[in-house]
This record gives structure tokens, C-alpha cells and sequence, in this order.
């Protein structure tokens, strides 16, 4: 009886003589022989090695992949798994596109995009057809030429040198994938996650700026239970509070002016979150939420819950006693855990903070080394935000909304197939809707 391994190709990894494929130095181990076990040579057929690291996608029941470059023809998104039967538009998408879009302020990157989307595929007379969804949005102000200069020396603190550690190779222009110009897919899919969750749960999803340099929106000015979009969306910062919106605005004015940049953190909240979601072990809910909030560029810090501030705190201090509600329902007097307990959502306001850093792209004279390894001098050119937290918001929403809406059809596909247990569990979907028997997809 042969033995073999199939896999496919890589490229680029040349076979030898005998048959064995090679990946640089890394050679196939030989198949070692036995007294009492004699395998047969196979004829001339070349071992494969196949390698899947492109990192593109995310997702494994709602898959998001993004694709285009910043400079490039366009980007967009392929949205597979969405649920048949969602109404669904570009109008859908386009509201977050527009809070994403650059050349909104003054604070943030003059590039002038409309960053108008179009649906290709996935959609008939309305409707979500349950194939796979493109969306597609053109690039129209490319300015190729500001980064003639970076296209032999390294910027400071960005991905230009580790990409050409790891790829031999790189986009030049805007950046290329590294550009946050890459989560207008993500901020496109998120847009119909958010739609699945509200329809479904009535999960809302809200994000705003608590924190841009020194300014710190004290958590007890934002009440997490009222909090609207029209307050986060009432000023260029998106901060509800209009006394410090002004404050942020003016400290991201003071370097702005001055060529430099600010970071700042991203406050993001979850209400009506179906118990249940998350996994134990590797999968908990919050790891997938760091993942997720961290793979957006410029990202160096997650905490949700009581975060580091609850190391300070004792067990007595820190815990969440749980009473009855008048509705009957288990709840938590305090919610330090951030709505999530043991990896799993616990029914609370899930909360959440994504600390982002100053822009690294700017037009301050700062020492750098060359592609071909001289020490230089660089000033920057191109247009960039002199603060990301304003444009990040709807990236952390459409971020949280790709895991929930993933984490809803896994708790969906594992633990509703049977008829729940009433007395320990409740329906995913909305109340009124599972009570009648009813689901709104």
C-alpha cells in the first residue's frame, strides 16, 4: 500500500531530483524505511507544499475578505455566508462610508474621496441571495508622486521597512495594504452585520472618541444606556460631550498646524447581546474582540470591562453580584466584567476601550535608514490624519459587528439546533419576534 501526502504548490519552492520539495533551506524529511514495513516508490510524482498565510480574511460563518490598495484601482470587500432574504442596499453600506471617508474636517486627511460603493454581486430585487457579495469602491485622488521619497527611505514607526522584511517587496504608493485605506471593506461588511444583529437581536453597536492626546473624556459625563448616534455625530471629533469635543478638536489643531500627529482612544459599546455568544477556552468572546480591534492599523492597546484599572480593586470590590430583574431575568448589579463572563456574553452592555497612536506619517524632519541601508534624513509628504480616532469609530463598530454577527451563527448552528432548555437559556432572536415563533431573517 502507498503512502502520500497531497498538497499543492507553492511558489517559488523548486523540487529536487528525487522528487522532494524545498522551501528556501527547509528540505521534506526523508521517508524513514523499516525492517518489517517496505513502502513502494512512487513514479516521479512531486511532493506539494501548499501555504495559506495571506491574511486577508476574517471570519469563519460570516467571511469578510478585503481587498485593493490605497493607490491602486480600488477596494472593496467579498462578503460570504450572509444570511438569503436581508434587505439590502448600498444605502445600507454608504452611512458608514461616509463617517469613514477621508476629507470630512479639518481634522482630519485633506484627500478628497466620495468613497462611493457598489454592490456586484449577491443581490437580487433587493434581497440577499446567500451567494457571496462584492463590494466595490473606486480610488479617484491618488497623488503617486508624494511618496517619491518614500520609496527609498523608511517612515519611522510605519510598516513600510517590515513589509519589505517579510515581502522583498511592497506598494509604494499610499502605503499599499498597510494604508487604512484597506478598512473601507471592513467598514462596508461591518454596515451589514450591523443590520443582521439589529434585525435579529436588536443588538446595537455604538462607538465614540473618549480620548484624543491629553483630553479624557471622564467616564461619568456618557451615560452607556442612552448614548445615540446623533450625540456622537453632533461634532468633527465624535465625542458626545460638546465641552471636551471642543478641547479634542483644538489639542488635534495645535499639532496639526505644526506637521505632527496625536493618538487617542476609542470608546465602544455593544447594548441587547444575546447571552451566549462566545466560546470557551481559545474562543472567548473578548479574545475575538481583541483580535479583531487590534488587527485595525495604528491600534496599540485593548482593554473592555474594568481593564487594567481592576487590578487595583479586590475580589469583593470587583465583583458583579447578580439579583433578579423585574422582568425576571438573571442580571448584574455592576458590570465590571464588561458583559462578558467566562469568554462567554453574559447579557450586559458589552464595553470596550481601542487605544490608537499618533499617526506615524509626518512632515517633520525625523532620521530614518534607506532601503539600501544608508542613515538619512526624512520629511513626509502626502496627506494623512494628524489624528485617526475621529475616523476610527466606525472601523471599531464595523470590527465589533463582524465578530458578533460571526459568534450569533455559531451559537445559532451549535446550540440551537434542539429546542433550548427555558429554564437555563433564552432565544437569539428578539423577543417579541421569538415569542410569536416568528424570526426576523
Amino acid at each position: 500500500m502507498a503512502s502520500s501526502l497531497s498538497t499543492k504548490h507553492f511558489l517559488g519552492a523548486p523540487s529536487s531530483s528525487d522528487g522532494s520539495a524545498r522551501l528556501g533551506s527547509l528540505k521534506s524529511p526523508a521517508i524513514l524505511s523499516s525492517p518489517s514495513l517496505q513502502l513502494p516508490a512512487r513514479k516521479s510524482q512531486p511532493k506539494r507544499l501548499e501555504i495559506n498565510a495571506a491574511g486577508s480574511t476574517y471570519g469563519t460563518y460570516f467571511r469578510v475578505t478585503t481587498f485593493g490598495e490605497s493607490h491602486g484601482g480600488g477596494v472593496g470587500c467579498i462578503i460570504d455566508g450572509c444570511p438569503p432574504r436581508l434587505p439590502l442596499s448600498e444605502s445600507d453600506m454608504q452611512v458608514d462610508l461616509d463617517r469613514r471617508r477621508p476629507g470630512q474636517s479639518r481634522i482630519t486627511t485633506p484627500r478628497k474621496e466620495t468613497d462611493t460603493c457598489k454592490i456586484a454581486s449577491g443581490i437580487a430585487d433587493g434581497l440577499t441571495t446567500g451567494s457571496p457579495i462584492k463590494v466595490e469602491v473606486p480610488n479617484t485622488d491618488q497623488r503617486g508622486n508624494d511618496y517619491n521619497e518614500m520609496s527609498t527611505a523608511y517612515r519611522p514607526s510605519h510598516a513600510d521597512a517590515t513589509y519589505d522584511f517579510k515581502y522583498g517587496v511592497r506598494s509604494v504608493q499610499g502605503g499599499g495594504r498597510s494604508s487604512a485605506r484597506e478598512t473601507i471593506g471592513r467598514v462596508a461588511a461591518g454596515a451589514v452585520a450591523k443590520k443582521i444583529l439589529k434585525q435579529y437581536a436588536g443588538t446595537e453597536i455604538l462607538a465614540y472618541v473618549s480620548q484624543a492626546h491629553k483630553v479624557v473624556l471622564p467616564e461619568d459625563l456618557v451615560d452607556h444606556e442612552t448614548l445615540t448616534l446623533d450625540q456622537i455625530e453632533s461634532n468633527i471629533a465624535r465625542c458626545p460631550n460638546p465641552e471636551y469635543a471642543e478641547k479634542m478638536i483644538a489639542a488635534i489643531d495645535a499639532v496639526r498646524v505644526r506637521g505632527d500627529s496625536v493618538g487617542g482612544v476609542v470608546t465602544c459599546i455593544v447594548r441587547n447581546v444575546p447571552r451566549g455568544l462566545g466560546s470557551p477556552v481559545f474562543d472567548k468572546l473578548e479574545a475575538e474582540l481583541a483580535k479583531a480591534a487590534m488587527s485595525l492599523p495604528a491600534t496599540k492597546g485593548f482593554e473592555f470591562g474594568s481593564g487594567f484599572a481592576g487590578t487595583f480593586m479586590t475580589g469583593s470590590e470587583h465583583n458583579d453580584e447578580f439579583y433578579m430583574d423585574e422582568h425576571g431575568k438573571i442580571r448584574t448589579k455592576t458590570n465590571r466584567s464588561g458583559g462578558i463572563q467566562g469568554g462567554i456574553s453574559n447579557g450586559e452592555t458589552i464595553n470596550m476601550r481601542i487605544a490608537f497612536k499618533p499617526t506615524s506619517t509626518i512632515s517633520r524632519k525625523q532620521n530614518t535608514v534607506s532601503r539600501d541601508r544608508h542613515e538619512m534624513e526624512l520629511i513626509a509628504r502626502g496627506r494623512h490624519d494628524p489624528c485617526v480616532v475621529p475616523r476610527a469609530v466606525p472601523m471599531v463598530e464595523a470590527m465589533v459587528a463582524l465578530v458578533l454577527v460571526d459568534q450569533l451563527m455559531a451559537q445559532y448552528a451549535q446550540c440551537m439546533l434542539f429546542p433550548i432548555n427555558p429554564e437555563l437559556q433564552e432565544p437569539l432572536g428578539n423577543a417579541l419576534e421569538s415569542a410569536a415563533g416568528t424570526h426576523p431573517l
